[in-house]
C-alpha cells in the first residue's frame, strides 16, 4: 500500500512538473513570436517612412543599430548620434529624448501631430503601458500607409 501511494505521488509530480515545463516553454515560445512579428511590423513601418521620405537607404530599418540612425537622419539628426547606445544609462537616456524629437519632426513632415510620438512614454505607467504600445504601433501604422491631408 505505501509503495503504491509513493509510486502514485511521484507520477502525479512528474506530471506536475512536465505540464507546468510545458506551459513555461509555450510561453517563451508565444512570446519569441510576438516579438519577431513586432520587429518585422516596425521595421516595414520604419522602411515604408523612410521610402516616403526618400531616404537613400530605407532597408536600414531591418538593421537593429542602423534604425535608430535611420530614425534619428529621418528626424533631421547626424546619424551619429545612434553610438550613444554604447554609453550606458546616461547615453541611453540622450539617445531616447533625441528619438522622440526625431520622432516629432517625422511625425509632422508626414503631416501628423508631433505629439503622437509622446505616446510610448506612457508605457512607463504600470496599468496603460501596454495600451500606450499598441496605441503607437497602430499609429506608426498609420503615418507610415496613410498619407495625410497637409494641416493649414
Amino acid at each position: 500500500m505505501v509503495l503504491t501511494e509513493t509510486l502514485s505521488k511521484a507520477i502525479t509530480d512528474a506530471i506536475a512538473g512536465t505540464a507546468l515545463g510545458a506551459l513555461i516553454i509555450g510561453a517563451i515560445v508565444l512570446f519569441v513570436i510576438i516579438l519577431i512579428a513586432v520587429w518585422i511590423y516596425t521595421s516595414l513601418v520604419w522602411q515604408t517612412i523612410g521610402k516616403k521620405l526618400r531616404h537613400k537607404n530605407p532597408w536600414l530599418a531591418w538593421i537593429p543599430f542602423a534604425r535608430t540612425a535611420l530614425v534619428l537622419k529621418l528626424g533631421k539628426f547626424h546619424w551619429a548620434w545612434a553610438f550613444l547606445w554604447l554609453i550606458p544609462i546616461v547615453g541611453w537616456a540622450i539617445l531616447a529624448v533625441l528619438c522622440i524629437i526625431a520622432r516629432w519632426r517625422i511625425f509632422e513632415i508626414r503631416n501628423y501631430p508631433g505629439w503622437m510620438a509622446l505616446i510610448p512614454i506612457a508605457s512607463i505607467i504600470p496599468l496603460i503601458g501596454g495600451l500606450a504600445g499598441i496605441a503607437y504601433l497602430i499609429i506608426l501604422g498609420i503615418v507610415a500607409w496613410k498619407d495625410a491631408k497637409k494641416r493649414r
